[in-house]
């Protein structure tokens, strides 16, 4: 096991000891997660919550019912999530990917490779790498690590990732240093965000408290 792989080990054994299982991505269907994933860029879960809600207690949570939604009602149901507008355009470009070329199902994407789908998924105007991987860990089950900007935060501030690097550098970080685990991953994404909430934050961040401080 190389130094990193034991340095992200216990990265992770001290979120999970602090935190604890975090049960991510909250959802009753994959389809929902794939609506959430679209919708909590640049908001917090709560708003989320109440896109989702205003959605459900419509009937539309589901691709063919969502597919027959004019853009300007999507927009006010999604209301709450902030960038309605843009979200809503966003989140028809991924229906109407999904209606028109697997039949609304997102079970079908599971038949496919794991790079094939993801390419699929990124060409959708709006859907960005941390969306569509989002999508492909916690709706699809397939084993991608998913980075945000807690990851960046986190990495930085150890001096694990300059701050020059990209997406894909840093997700190679974890892949090629971790084993291929579905459950690590997610549970692993979802550590890192409690902690980034919790401690890691933008300004004034809580570093004598943080289960990371004395990492290296």
């Amino acid at each position: 096991m190389s130094s990193k792989s034991e340095l992200l080990f216990e990265i992770y054994q001290r979120l999970f000891d602090r935190f604890g299982p975090q049960g991510w991505w909250p959802a009753e269907t994959p389809f929902e997660v794939c609506v959430g994933a679209i919708l909590t860029q640049g908001t917090n879960w709560k708003n989320v919550e109440k896109a989702l809600n205003n959605l459900k207690e419509k009937g539309l949570l589901s691709a063919k019912a969502l597919y027959k939604v004019d853009l300007h009602t999507l927009a006010e149901l999604i209301r709450p999530c902030g960038y309605f507008n843009v979200k809503a355009k966003r989140l028809k470009n991924f229906i109407h990917y999904l209606v028109e070329k697997h039949d609304g199902d997102v079970e079908r994407l599971r038949d496919k490779d794991l790079m094939e789908v993801r390419q699929e998924l990124l060409n959708i105007p709006g859907l960005g790498k941390e969306t569509v991987d989002s999508i492909l860990l916690y709706a699809l089950d397939y084993p991608i690590f998913v980075v945000d900007a807690y990851t960046y935060r986190i990495l930085h501030r150890h001096s694990l990732a300059p701050e020059e690097t990209t997406y894909d550098e840093l997700q190679e970080i974890f892949m090629s240093n971790l084993p291929q685990d579905l459950y690590l991953f997610k549970e692993f994404h979802a550590l890192i965000v409690a902690c980034g909430k919790t401690y890691c934050k933008p300004k004034a961040p809580s570093c004598k408290e943080c289960p990371l401080e004395n990492l290296l």
